[in-house]
């Protein structure tokens, strides 16, 4: 008998007409995939594909990026500007001079009456680095509201509190290329196989080529958790708990690099006393991991030569998410884990060009990784803008979560939403949507005319998608790459680019405000003479230089044949005195948690097939075919109690909110658990808490308890769910 697939037909691809090959650079998460675009003899995109020659994905990529030229003719596209006086009227298509008229107007009108910081600003993750720039100078330095943020808030402010903490800056040390040095890799909160596919196939590369141990930290039973050699199934929201209790262990048995400790930190004997009290016997009845898998694991990364640590929104997602990210910092440093080759504390970033917004939006700071806390920073930003120093704040104002509750108060009386949409995103949808109906005035930018914060703007700015638009993203491990225009944007769509600039010269007259360059390249230039000497140095880089190596990774300093791989090696960190701080956390228990009228904990996460809100691979064919509809997965053990069955409906209450939604009966997720992915809006954050952790303003999605019974009427299931997208 024969086997495999000698006598089958081979697998033919179909010839889809291609004529060019245009690069650029995937616009759906971090991991930063060069890809090409095949356009036909029409000039229409028809194909995908990776590029060749490429580090990050070496001709590969995932489900999303294989169908990422159908995002050019996607349903749900605006065309033209659209406005309206009060949200129960009709939109009535616009021009965008009166369009642009308009919002700028109001802007003025709104800070004369209640004040500069009465009009907020939240941006994305979504656009390019040039275009964060310039919405920060425009933020910044002519309509000079401090209320402007990103929805980074949302899945990465941990990561860049937790790094600021420890080493003084934001910017993740390692590089893709760890994994192929490391021997021990512990994964915090990361599904990487349906997150970032790309990253789990270097990582699966790397193990093919030299066996190391996988651990992977996580409440459900992941493919990740499949895989891997070691699963920790911790109780939710206590990693800081096991990371103090594997630090425990380190310290006590001495297995730290006490001259690295010596060397290179600060505060080794406060962090030393608080890690005494976290030994393995007690810590184990908090994070629900046995005390000797706890000595295990500990001995295990201690004793390797080069360890590593990935996370993704397990950690970041939480009341403790930057304690999180500095608990791991803490474990990395004691053991000098840190600039080495295989030894890295790496957070794995969730959207495209989350980083550019991290560097040069502007939103907690100043572009450059500059602090407005910092008169130093404040005067050299201004100098180079041509404006007055005194005109910026001299400390940051509210993040995306504290804007929202601001308008609830009367303190936000205007919003401009660019590409981000809370009304899926944010926890508890019901109190989103009253707190957008008392807004004086909303603006809608974003490619898609139907996301459902839509409903309640006053102006809506139709924006050009990923390629339609040039410039660079910044990914994961710090690699710029080029986003190549291939197509002309849709209708009379703009590049947000282009809108930024625009609204800038309705506010030219008001007062002296910096010069906007008319190209993205041009303010690439600028970007890049700011970052001369600075830690994030982009100063060798050049638009043929990014495309001909295929991105490049900063710092990349004037007359570099190429970027640095990995920061921190030489053991000198961003605090003035050059040395990390190792820092004691105290847990301290503030989740929700399982009662008896809500006995279950709700987990939320990704799927392969969507990306975040869905509001792009919502409209692709091919991943709706996939994963077409919302689902629970439920452990059987605990469903038939309850009289729920595989493939009926149940409905999940908390006490924010209800949703129904299709069980999946699984032994993923233990008795007491349930999960949901969060890409469905009519499902997760209608009974998501968000509990702020109290350093990066970030919400806790992944911790709440919720109560479930069967919903026997499918009929009727489908009907509410209807409703509650209506509502």
């Amino acid at each position: 008998m024969l086997f495999g697939r000698k006598h089958k037909n081979p697998i033919k691809i179909a010839d889809k007409g291609v004529v060019e090959w245009k690069y650029t650079t995937c616009g759906y998460c971090s991991t930063g995939c060069s890809i090409e675009v095949g356009l036909d003899r029409s000039g229409a995109a028809v194909a995908s594909r990776g590029a060749a020659g490429a580090d990050v994905n070496r001709g590969k990529l995932c489900i999303k990026g294989i169908f990422e030229h159908e995002l050019f003719e996607s349903a749900g596209r605006g065309s033209v500007p659209l406005m309206r006086r009060s949200r129960l009227d009709a939109f009535a298509e616009t021009d965008w001079d009166s369009a642009l008229d308009h919002v700028g107007a109001e802007i003025k009108r709104i800070q004369a009456a209640h004040g500069r910081d009465s009009f907020a600003i939240v941006s994305t993750g979504q656009i390019m680095t040039e275009e964060f720039y310039t919405l920060g100078k425009l933020a910044r330095g002519a309509i000079g509201t401090n209320n402007y943020c990103g929805n980074t808030t949302l899945c990465m402010a941990s990561a860049v509190s937790g790094y600021k903490r420890s080493f003084g800056s934001d910017g993740p040390p390692g590089c893709y290329e760890d994994f192929e040095h490391t021997e021990c890799l512990m994964a915090f909160g990361s599904n990487l196989p349906e997150q970032h596919p790309i990253i789990f196939w270097r990582l699966k590369m790397a193990l093919e080529q030299r066996k190391f141990p996988v651990i992977v930290v996580d409440p459900r039973v992941t493919m990740f958790a499949q895989m891997a050699d070691m699963h920790l199934p911790i109780t939710p929201g206590t990693d800081v708990v096991l990371l103090n209790a594997l630090a425990h262990v380190i310290l006590k048995e001495g297995l730290a690099d006490q001259a690295y400790i010596d060397a290179h930190t600060n505060g080794a004997e406060a962090f030393a006393a608080l890690v005494a009290q976290y030994d393995p016997v007690s810590a184990s009845k908090i994070c629900g991991i046995d005390e000797d898998t706890i000595r295990n694991v500990a001995r295990l990364y201690a004793k390797a030569g080069a360890a590593m640590t990935i996370w993704t929104m397990g950690i970041n997602q939480s009341t403790h998410g930057s304690d999180g990210v500095v608990a791991i910092n803490n474990l990395n440093l004691i053991t000098g884990n840190i600039g080495k080759p295989g030894s890295t504390s790496l957070s794995i970033t969730g959207q495209a060009n989350a980083m550019g917004t991290r560097e040069w939006g502007s939103t907690t700071g100043l572009p450059g990784y500059r602090y407005l806390e910092k008169d130093t920073d404040r005067q050299e930003v201004a100098d180079f803008w041509g404006i007055d120093a005194e005109f910026f704040p001299r400390q940051r104002g509210l993040a995306m979560t504290d804007i929202l509750p601001a308008i609830e108060t009367g303190q936000i009386k205007g919003l401009w939403l660019v590409a981000t949409n809370p009304m899926t995103s944010m926890p508890n949808t019901a109190r989103i949507r009253k707190t957008l109906e008392k807004l004086e005035f909303l603006v809608v930018q974003d490619a898609y005319r139907d996301v459902e914060t839509n409903e309640y703007s006053h102006v809506y700015l139709p924006a050009a998608v990923w390629a339609e638009k040039e410039g660079v993203f910044t990914n994961t491990e710090r690699r710029v790459n080029l986003v190549r225009n291939v197509q002309k944007p849709h209708g009379d769509s703009k590049p947000d680019f282009w809108i930024f600039n625009q609204i800038a010269k309705r506010f030219a007259t008001e007062r002296k405000i910096p010069s906007f360059p008319e190209t993205t390249e041009g303010a690439f230039e600028e970007m890049k003479a700011l970052s001369k000497g600075r830690m994030l140095d982009y100063s060798g880089m050049s638009y043929a230089m990014l495309e001909q190596q295929k991105g490049v990774q900063w710092p990349c300093t004037e007359g570099a044949a190429s970027g640095t791989q990995r920061l921190y090696a030489d053991g000198k960190f961003q605090y003035d005195d050059g040395r990390a701080k190792l820092i004691p956390l105290p847990y301290v228990e503030n989740n929700e948690v399982p009662c008896d009228d809500y006995p279950f904990w709700l987990n939320s996460g990704r799927v392969v097939e969507h990306f975040h809100t869905r509001t792009r691979t919502g409209k692709m064919g091919n991943l709706n075919k996939f994963s077409p509809t919302p689902y629970m997965e439920m452990n059987p053990d605990a469903a038939k109690p309850l009289g729920i069955a595989h493939g009926s409906y149940a409905r999940l209450t908390t006490r924010r909110g209800d949703a129904v939604v299709m069980v999946q009966l699984t032994q993923r997720v233990p008795r007491d658990m349930v999960f949901i992915p969060f890409h469905f809006h009519e499902c997760v954050n209608r009974l998501s808490l968000g509990l702020l952790d109290p350093h990066s303003r970030q919400p806790a999605y992944k911790q709440c308890a919720v109560r479930i019974e069967p919903a026997p009427d499918q009929h009727a299931a489908a009907v509410h769910n209807v409703a509650a997208r209506a509502y």
